[in-house]
This record gives structure tokens, C-alpha cells and sequence, in this order.
């Protein structure tokens, strides 16, 4: 079965729409900070403390990518559910006889 354009379309806006949001939570907010704070601390060279630094950096951005990540799959799965229900209701209308 292919997927319609129209369906398609639709996912696309909502996966762009739940990204455009993707920093209200103020965890994920905190999250981005401290990456921009641990990865602005790497210039400079990297030596030992650097590399320490920078495994932080990784650390914070992993994390926050995580929570990303996360998020759309949770959203994926809620619009997953009430499509599917949507469906499901509307296939159980009986058709109309239109003859």
C-alpha cells in the first residue's frame, strides 16, 4: 500500500511543527545551554584539559539529542494513536447507499 501524498504532506508539517517547539521544555532548554556553555569552553587547543573538556561537551550534546530524540518519538507515537482511532471510527460508519 503507498503512502498518499496528502498524508505525507501532513506528517512533514507536523514533524516541522513539533521541531519549531523542539526547546519549550525547560529541561531541554537547560540541556542546550550547558552544551553551548561546554563547547564555547573548547577553543583554545586541545590538550588534556581540553579533551576533558571536550568529552563533557560531547556528553551535554549527546544528552540533549537524546531528549530530543525522545520527544519526537513520543509525539510520533500520541499522533500515531489518534490517527489510527480516527481511522478506526471512520471506517465503522456505515456507508451511505448513494444509488
Amino acid at each position: 500500500m503507498e503512502v498518499p501524498d496528502w498524508f505525507r504532506n501532513a506528517m512533514q508539517q507536523r514533524l516541522d511543527e513539533i521541531i519549531s517547539h523542539s526547546d519549550v521544555g525547560l529541561e531541554l532548554r537547560q540541556a542546550r545551554t550547558e552544551e553551548q556553555e561546554a563547547f564555547a569552553s573548547l577553543y583554545g587547543g586541545m590538550d588534556a584539559i581540553q579533551f576533558t573538556k571536550y568529552m563533557a561537551w560531547e556528553d551535554r550534546h549527546l544528552y540533549r539529542r537524546a531528549l530530543e530524540n525522545e520527544r519526537l518519538y513520543m509525539e510520533g507515537v500520541k499522533d500515531g494513536a489518534r490517527l489510527a482511532a480516527a481511522l478506526m471510527a471512520d471506517g465503522s460508519k456505515p456507508e451511505e447507499d448513494h444509488s
